[in-house]
């Protein structure tokens, strides 16, 4: 079989979206390309790798055959690479980092601090919702993950390297901020409480608490980002339980304000993670060793003003 490592890429792409259109914005290139990159890998093994019903795109059984092989054969290329990059030293190789959308907000700040240092390293970035991430790191595809909680279904090595406090922001006219009283959670739960979507680690902690204090939140609006939540708290169209982290600028600016809410802040850490199995090459190592010591150093310094 005469087939590329560019048809193996667009085949487990396809085969993990089981999508084109997503597919092809993954890999950034056009709808078209990726099915002609499919088509002539189809031909290359003699048998169909997919099959179209309606809108909905589903793996043969070739395909899933040969997903196993595909996935294979890229992840040995994936170590060699990883190999030849240790050889090079930190600053001469790559690495794939998954970041959780909340952790975003503070891992752009190492990722720039990082590539300051080691200015040759060559990064893969991926900034995506938990259910995303999840699915990538089970793919064992990144070489690194910033997250909340780590999974308990498998098999990962993860540290914690910062704190992450979820607070109740409202809009600067909100009403409730009138109390000299923190506000109870009943009081909290009769508002409109705008939430991350389901999956959401945030929505999954804001969950749990609800459930250990018996209360039932009366309004609930569901957001797929922290941007769109923030904007729409600023509005003044409801509460909303985020990262204090996502919002220190709204909060420095008086953009939004912070509810002094009883049971607050709900204090949940950010994890440094990658799979058991995965042999970190140098840069990689170098990284996650960063972010470590960066987050303690950072939790240190809040410390010391506090």
């Amino acid at each position: 079989m005469h087939i590329t490592i560019r048809q193996l890429k667009v085949f487990e792409a396809v085969a993990g979206q089981l999508s084109y259109t997503k597919a092809a914005a993954e890999l950034h290139l056009t709808q078209p390309a990726v099915s002609m990159q499919i088509k002539q890998l189809e031909g290359a093994v003699g048998l169909p790798l997919f099959e179209v019903f309606g809108k909905k795109v589903y793996l043969t059984h070739a395909g899933n055959v040969f997903l196993v092989h595909a996935r294979r054969l890229l992840e040995q290329l994936r170590l060699a690479a990883e190999e030849m990059d240790a050889i090079k030293g930190i600053d001469g190789g790559s690495i794939k980092v998954s970041i959780a959308s909340t952790v975003n907000y503070f891992a752009a700040r190492l990722v720039a601090k990082f590539c300051q240092i080691h200015d040759m390293v060559r990064f893969s970035l991926e900034v995506t919702n938990r259910k995303t991430l999840l699915e990538r790191l089970e793919q064992n595809q990144p070489d690194i993950v910033l997250m909340g909680q780590p999974p308990s279904d498998l098999d990962v090595v993860a540290e914690p390297f910062m704190t992450n406090p979820l607070i109740v922001i409202a809009s600067t006219s909100h009403p409730l901020l009138a109390s000299k009283k923190p506000v109870s959670v009943k009081q909290l739960s009769a508002e409109r409480i705008i939430l991350r979507e389901p999956g959401s680690g945030t929505r999954d902690a804001v969950e749990r608490f609800f459930i250990d204090k018996e209360i039932s939140p009366v309004s609930q609006t569901v957001m797929t980002s922290n941007e769109a939540i923030k904007q729409t708290v600023e509005a003044g169209l409801g509460v909303a339980i985020v990262s204090i982290h996502t919002v220190e600028l709204e909060l420095a600016v008086g953009r939004l304000a912070h509810l002094d809410v009883q049971g607050f802040p709900i204090n949940r850490k950010w994890y440094v993670a990658h799979r058991s199995q995965k042999q970190l090459s140098a840069t990689a190592q170098a990284f996650r060793d960063f972010v470590l010591v960066e987050g303690r150093e950072y939790e240190k310094s809040l410390a010391q003003k506090s």
